[in-house]
């Protein structure tokens, strides 16, 4: 990824050949941009049977396509071929929940007389579009993450405007087309490409009335400073915790944690990156898992046996090092991995490092992921309790007492029991709490935040006098 005079020049993370090239976006172009979707808000939104018309019919457009959107997936960003194909898959489930929910965002009847001083009084609220959606998206999710702002956005009637990441504008540019050629109008939703200088201007900005951003947490508090008086959904990752009982099926466990660490080389917000197993099977459990990363196989990202593929550029994956070299300083074991090739990593896992080590706490956007141990489950709770704020946790057991015990326990904003912390289904509510995000992504959940109450309400003496007709 670099810049020209006027283009993006893209190339593949992983051999650095060129991908392609799009005009960067100008300056007075943002302003433009703003300008337009600000005019649009005041127009009337299109009625919810052609909201849901275009969005089910973009969504039939990717299935359509399905093969080419995966191929695009895999040349431009750092998913294989196979985990690029099921991205699509939930693409395609994101903007036909999205035409579905558009029909139930609608109201409900406000009962004036549960109070003396609201009796003869009748009305309701209406969901109304909230105003200008700016979205801005990273490159590890290039196609579904997008998905998941467009598709809300205009099932609830807002103007949006995408900026999607640099190193992965392609996807999203295919995803824009795809609603244009359905019949969205061009005022309605607009694409804005370029780097984190584009993306201030947007925010920044008093005419836009919803951010919706996907990213760090650095970048994440600079919007929130920027801002200002704005609805925001931001979804800032965090440290997964996968907790891991003495009563746990270890083979099950091993299985699920192996996935939901080392998906798209580690390169998800939800990955299963802190291990804490019981004593009594923690041996278990880290010999299955050494096992299981030795299988794992490097390759082309296209080739259909590829099960891993590169980090986003050789700066991260210098970074990770950095991170291993660092823990080996403390006295951690490094059980598998931990080399560098560019910006291919290997599967790492690292056990032995101290407790309450400052880098337990750091998210790892990669596939290093560290294994604890704990002594008994009054100990595994008191660490699943000490863990740093995050979206998913999760536990193996077969207990439910212990299970709800976490439920209650984590500092996350949902907890899975016996599953890895990378599950998700798109119709869910998505986000962190605390320093891992603001808000709740999800469709619906999504459209409710782009989406603002509005009332009408009608005095008895006043519906008398709106219904009383002339003489004739």
């Amino acid at each position: 990824m670099s810049d020209g005079d006027s283009h993006l020049v893209v190339c593949d993370p992983d051999d650095g050949c060129f991908v392609g090239e799009i005009p960067l976006t100008s300056t007075s172009d943002v302003g433009r941009i703003l300008d337009t979707g600000h005019r649009a808000t005041r127009d009337r939104p299109p009625a919810i049977h052609e909201r849901v018309r275009i969005l089910t019919e973009v969504a039939n457009r990717v299935a359509a396509e399905a093969e080419s959107h995966a191929q695009l997936i895999a040349c431009e960003g750092v998913k294989t071929i196979r985990e690029a194909r099921a991205e699509v898959g939930r693409a395609i489930e994101t903007l036909r929940l999205s035409a579905e929910e558009a029909k139930r965002n609608g109201g409900s009847v406000i009962p004036f007389d549960q109070v003396p001083v609201g009796e003869g009084r009748i009305g309701w609220w209406a969901n109304r579009p909230a105003g200008l959606v700016v979205a801005i998206t990273p490159y590890n999710d290039p196609l579904n993450l997008v998905a998941h702002k467009l598709g809300p956005a205009y099932a609830a009637g807002c103007p949006v405007i995408i900026k999607p990441h640099p190193q992965t504008p392609f996807s999203a540019v295919r995803l824009v087309e795809h609603f244009l050629a359905s019949g969205m109008k061009e005022d309605r939703i607009q694409i804005v490409i370029g780097g984190a200088d584009m993306g201030n201007l947007l925010v920044a900005d008093r005419r836009p009335r919803i951010v919706s951003f996907t990213g760090g947490r650095t970048a994440g508090e600079h919007i929130a400073h920027q801002a200002g008086v704005k609805q925001l959904l931001l979804e800032l990752g965090g440290v997964g915790i996968v907790a891991v009982a003495a009563d746990a099926d270890v083979e099950a466990a091993a299985h699920s944690i192996s996935s939901g660490a080392f998906w798209a080389a580690g390169q998800n917000c939800v990955r299963a990156q802190r291990i804490i197993a019981d004593d009594t099977v923690v041996g278990e459990l880290t010999e299955r898992l050494v096992a299981r990363a030795a299988l794992i196989r490097q390759g082309r990202k296209t080739d259909e046996k590829t099960d891993i593929g590169p980090l986003v550029n050789a700066a991260l994956a210098n970074s990770l090092g950095r991170s291993v070299v660092s823990m080996k300083q403390v006295g951690a074991t490094v059980l598998c991995g931990g080399d560098i090739d560019g910006a291919r990593m290997r599967p790492t896992w690292v056990s032995g490092l101290p407790p309450r080590d400052p880098l337990l706490g750091h998210e790892l956007f990669g596939p290093v992921a560290t294994i604890e141990t704990a002594r008994d489950n009054s100990d595994l709770l008191d660490q699943i309790q000490d863990g740093s704020d995050a979206i998913h946790a999760a536990i193996f057991t077969q207990s439910i007492t212990l299970a709800t015990a976490a439920f209650e326990r984590a500092n996350a904003a949902a907890v899975l029991i016996n599953d890895s912390t990378d599950f998700r289904i798109d119709a869910m509510p998505f986000g962190g709490i605390g320093a891992a995000g603001l808000g709740r992504e999800g469709v619906a959940d999504a459209i409710g935040a782009m989406s603002e109450k509005k009332l009408l309400i009608i005095s008895e003496a006043g519906r008398n006098s709106v219904t009383r007709q002339p003489a004739a």
